[in-house]
């Protein structure tokens, strides 16, 4: 990823074809949603275990998945993920289509990313210690989803006018709402959306090589990919909105805030017939991240591209310009040893209980030292 420039907090309109400008909110946002894989939530769990308080018990279960329905706000993470590169979408792609690059060379390099994505998914899920017997590799992963649906909503995006990606929105979260409703796994009755009954985790058993992660379901399946494609293209229609709409800048912000109302309410009214669940990605779940996704980009955009406070988000922009890296990290860098390196002795001179707190603190104090010396030094992670 190249180095960022800033936008001109005067430029309330964009005028011009030719938008060659990161923004700042958008790797703001990715490096907030990243802070809490890199050990955010630990430190709630370490304050919920500390102090035996129901404020914090309650928060720090935020910090979990439900085991099957449900909605916490961990669940938010991945899919705003998935969301955010769909943003990035037309300040990226589009910006070379600008250039004149083809949409034969853009399909390329949007594939290439796409199976470098999957191939660190596998290292993720499966290291490079030993060899496995395919029975034993899990081949389903987060960067994997992410890759196939970056590649599936890019295809799109480059293929269809915007009316058609709004389109295919609607199209794999409504087909998969109807495939789900009257399908299931022999045996079950239509519509069973139970683990071993449910239409997506039986495709998944039978397509999917190696081990599922559930052992009957995979939270990143295949079949379940096909609503995640969405979750893209969502991402990519608000970044369009964003990079060439003529709308007031501040008015933007508010599309988006009310296009994120709008989808939490359709949400709720489709979780009464099609639960939201991220382990099948629901098209409910994909209309709640969704909704969620729009108000908190609208949010940080809003604050940081709107009024121009840019300096809070310092931050958290460090974090998401290496974001894939920091992900990957943990199977070649110790980061319990390296933190109990450096800061072993304020854990000792604090003292329990409260040393665990201070510990889980200091863990991502050196994740983003690190991260900022790859800052400082213009060395980012590109894919």
């Amino acid at each position: 990823m190249a180095n960022p420039t800033d936008i001109p907090a005067s430029s309330d309109v964009n005028t011009s074809p030719f938008t060659y400008e990161r923004l700042y909110s958008l790797d703001a946002l990715r490096g907030f949603d990243m802070f809490w894989i890199i050990g955010g939530e630990e430190i709630f769990h370490t304050l919920a275990k500390v102090t035996g308080s129901p404020f914090w018990k309650s928060l720090s279960v935020q910090f979990t998945h439900p085991d099957w329905n449900g909605f916490h706000a961990y669940d938010l993470i991945f899919p705003l993920f998935l969301f955010l590169a769909g943003v990035a979408t037309p300040y990226s792609v589009g910006r070379e289509l600008e250039k004149g690059a083809t949409k034969g060379q853009l399909v390329w390099r949007v594939v290439k990313r796409a199976i470098i994505l999957i191939l660190l998914g596998l290292l993720v899920n499966n290291s490079l210690k030993e060899l496995k017997p395919i029975s034993e590799i899990r081949f389903a992963s987060v960067l994997g989803r992410i890759g196939v649906a970056y590649m599936f909503a890019n295809f799109i995006y480059l293929f269809a006018n915007r009316k058609w990606q709004f389109a295919w929105f609607w199209i794999f979260i409504i087909g998969y709402w109807i495939i789900l409703k009257f399908a299931s796994a022999p045996g079950f009755a239509p519509g069973d959306l139970t683990m071993q009954g449910n239409f997506a985790s039986y495709v998944d058993r039978l397509l999917l090589p190696g081990r599922l992660y559930l052992k009957i379901h995979d939270p990143e399946g295949l079949f379940s990919t096909i609503p995640a494609i969405s979750t893209g293209l969502l991402g990519i229609l608000a970044g369009s909105l964003l990079k060439t709409g003529h709308q007031h800048k501040g008015r933007k912000a508010f599309i988006l805030a009310a296009a994120g109302v709008i989808f939490i309410v359709i949400a709720q009214i489709w979780n009464l017939d099609f639960p939201i669940n991220k382990n099948l990605w629901t098209s409910s779940f994909v209309m709640q991240v969704g909704g969620l996704s729009l108000l908190l980009l609208a949010l940080f955009y809003y604050i940081i591209d709107v009024l121009g406070y840019k300096s809070w988000a310092f931050y958290f922009k460090v974090i998401g310009m290496n974001s894939i890296l920091i992900y990957i990290s943990s199977k070649f860098i110790n980061w319990n040893y390296a933190t109990a390196g450096f800061f072993g002795w304020l854990g000792q001179l604090v003292g329990g209980p409260w040393d665990i707190v201070v510990m889980a603190i200091c863990f991502v104090m050196v994740k983003w030292a690190m991260l900022y010396f790859l800052y400082r030094k213009k060395a980012f992670l590109k894919i």
